[in-house]
């Protein structure tokens, strides 16, 4: 049988959906590129704002003009929040919600008459592999549908995780993102305050893996002692710090458990470790009772933070949270010219960010050959290196040399290994 599967929205449906791909090879299922040749179709969806609903709706109706014969699974946080909104989407055949998510793989096997593919596929789907550490979440953000979703925190084992990584590395993975809803708050349900710090010490320890990546980081979950793991070069040196607003009085009403004065203090402690670390955030803009004088604040915090990337989202009011209730919404014609305004700073910074690295030599593992023959990478800190090459890049970590700036993009020549 040939499956084909899709990932929307969060690094953490990408690890899912990894998972699913080694699971159905694994019963002797090929995983295939094109939905065309595809008997099942598996969409892990997003519902974190109204546009991520709509585009798992959208990418399940391509999905059956694609491939009319396929049988569709709509499972994850779409699935979650609107069970029969995908139950009536075309070529849709099973609606699998967050909390049965596991189980996928073994209800369409077990559904289906044959398991023959046309080859195997072999994991990791990409050079950096996405490992799921812990699911949900017991904040209680205010404007956040994800813990309704997801439902509380829970961590898998140490044991568990480093097994994983470790036939990751094995299988030729050159970097594991370690991913989760509240990845910060790794270890608590099982009894352990600083379990994130330790799990992340014991892979660098006991796997031979050559790059660690962390994905979002809540910032009341991390003090200055975690930035003491940046000290192993195999630790990339990127922090995702969620800010979602530079206006305490936003935040506040937001239910974020954090200040500006705060959150300025840990990106300073951040940076005195690791001075080139790309300090990247999410903000939200249009939040209810934002008005312009909370607007500028908002993005002369983040002007002055310096992120190296933003990741910018209008306010979307989400059934079942508090903020949906608040008095001030926003308009949203504001909503969107307040996400354009912190868009176009958020690409200035990146561009400056970009820019400190011209003139360097960094390590670069390659990804993939884009168009007009250009291998495409990234650094340790996130900066997506473009390079022309006749030699396969595919997978390899090799020393590069950054020459310059052009679309957003650094330009940069490999350099030969030693034999």
């Amino acid at each position: 049988m040939n499956v084909y599967l899709q990932s929307l929205g969060c690094r953490l449906n990408r690890s899912e959906i990894e998972k699913m791909a080694r699971q159905f090879v694994a019963t002797g299922c090929a995983v295939v590129a094109e939905p065309a040749r595809a008997e099942v179709c598996v969409v892990n969806t997003c519902a974190v704002t109204a546009q991520a609903e709509r585009k798992s709706r959208r990418s399940v109706r391509a999905l059956a003009r694609a491939n009319p014969e396929a049988r569709i699974a709509a499972v994850g946080c779409y699935a979650t929040l609107a069970p029969s909104h995908c139950c009536a989407l075309p070529g849709v055949a099973w609606v699998v919600p967050n909390a049965e998510k596991k189980h996928v793989v073994g209800r369409v096997i077990s559904a289906l008459p044959s398991q023959n593919g046309e080859g195997a596929c072999l994991a990791p789907l990409h050079t950096r592999a996405f490992v799921k550490i812990q699911d949900g979440c017991d904040n209680h953000c205010t404007y956040c549908i994800v813990r309704l979703l997801r439902g509380p925190s829970r961590s898998r084992s140490v044991d568990g995780i480093v097994a994983e990584v470790q036939v990751l590395v094995e299988a030729g993975c050159q970097e594991a993102v370690l991913t989760g809803v509240n990845l910060g708050s790794y270890g608590r349900d099982l009894g352990d305050s600083n379990g994130l710090y330790a799990l992340v010490e014991t892979l660098l320890t006991h796997t031979d893996l050559p790059r660690l990546r962390l994905s979002s980081l809540e910032p009341w979950d991390v003090d200055e002692a975690f930035f003491d793991l940046w000290e192993n070069p195999r630790l990339c040196r990127q922090l995702h710090l969620p800010l979602q607003s530079g206006s305490d009085e936003t935040l506040r009403r937001m239910g974020r458990r954090v200040t500006t004065a705060e959150f300025s203090r840990l990106v300073d402690a951040a940076r005195a470790v690791a001075p080139d670390i790309a300090v990247t955030t999410d903000v939200i803009v249009g939040f209810p009772g934002e008005d312009e004088s909370a607007f500028r604040a908002s993005c002369n915090f983040v002007t002055g933070v310096r992120f190296a990337r933003l990741h910018v989202f209008p306010y979307s009011p989400r059934p079942g949270t508090a903020a949906r209730r608040l008095p001030g919404q926003v308009a949203r014609r504001v909503r969107r010219e307040r996400a354009r305004a912190m868009r176009e700073l958020g690409a200035r910074q990146a561009s400056r960010f970009c820019r400190r690295f011209v003139g360097r030599e960094m390590s670069v593992l390659w990804e993939r050959r884009r168009r007009r023959g250009l291998w495409s990478g990234l650094t340790d800190n996130y900066l997506r290196v473009l390079a022309p090459a006749e030699r396969d890049l595919h997978n390899k970590l090799t020393p590069t040399r950054l020459l310059t700036v052009q679309n957003g993009h650094l330009i940069g020549e490999p350099m030969e290994q030693p034999a």
